[in-house]
């Protein structure tokens, strides 16, 4: 990798990559350093609703934004390989929802489609991030203001009620919390869910290995049934999330799952598939897969 100050580019593995500065998104102007149509990703975290992030769209050689955290409002929030084909040629705003969402959407898609979902809890235990303080000083949020490396800090999540605007089926039928806790990468999700259909064990393992394996869902879901598998065995995983089979708990229509997810680098793959499909540059992929 080669960094250039002058021309403020990196060049990495052949591709060079343009840094651009700017105090606001409507200053910059793409078309400058020979950019049209372009696709904005924001992860900034700054704007979540239409109102910021239609900035962007003023900027010239912008076209399209997509959002790295679930949209506010009427954005849709798009997890790839469930609600990907809601994206039209007229969206211009679109959110890829959240590591969570796209972990734990898939799998309970599955579920719900194979034995229904009457209600669940969704538990994640999640790598502390960012907007939370690493010594203990003010915040504007609950408990975040606490110590990340010193604490598993109680919160919520989003994730929960995000589902349902990928998976609308599931509209008031789940709710969420999250503990942070002091690893740099990789969580994992507990679902907690009530069936309307008795299922056993084997029977859910059986059927989400086979998703895994072959079906649409493979770039989403993924499972394994390692005995001394922990988190960091997880860093670099490009599935959204990972089933732990021998974690699984059911007993009549009590089901519990346990999904791992890489919250940075699997989330990542989900945003470029989603990126792809938005730009109309998705590879075709074979051999190909059956519905899950």
């Amino acid at each position: 990798m080669t960094v250039d100050p002058q021309g403020t580019s990196i060049l990495a593995n052949g591709t060079l990559i343009r840094v651009i500065y700017a105090a606001e998104p409507e200053s910059i102007d793409y078309t400058e350093y020979g950019i049209t149509d372009a696709i904005i990703v924001d992860n900034t975290g700054r704007f979540r609703d239409a109102q910021g992030l239609e900035r962007h769209l003023v900027a010239p050689g912008a076209e399209r934004v997509l959002l790295t955290a679930p949209g506010r409002g009427d954005i849709k929030n798009i997890v790839f390989g469930v609600n990907d084909a809601a994206i039209v040629p007229e969206d211009r705003i679109l959110s890829a929802a959240s590591c969570t969402t796209n972990a734990i959407t898939p799998v309970l898609k599955v579920i719900n489609d194979a034995y229904g979902v009457r209600h669940g809890h969704v538990e994640t235990v999640h790598s502390f991030t960012n907007d939370q303080n690493l010594i203990d000083n003010f915040h504007t949020g609950d408990r975040r203001g606490r110590s990340a490396a010193l604490n598993m800090v109680l919160t919520e999540t989003g994730a929960a009620t995000a589902v349902a605007k990928a998976l609308p089926e599931l509209t008031g039928k789940l709710t969420g919390s999250a503990i942070r806790v002091p690893t740099p990468n990789v969580s994992l999700a507990i679902l907690n869910l009530e069936l309307e259909r008795p299922a056993t064990r084997d029977e859910v393992n059986e059927r989400l290995f086979q998703v895994a394996a072959a079906s649409t869902l493979r770039q989403q879901i993924d499972f394994v049934a390692e005995p001394e598998l922990v988190s960091s065995d997880l860093v670099g995983s490009h599935r959204a999330g990972i089933v732990d089979g021998l974690a699984t708990i059911s007993r009549d229509t009590n089901l519990i799952l346990y999904v791992w997810y890489d919250n940075e680098f699997g989330y990542s793959c989900q945003v470029m598939r989603v990126l792809e499909r938005i730009a109309g540059a998705h590879p075709r992929v074979l051999p190909a897969r059956v519905p899950a």
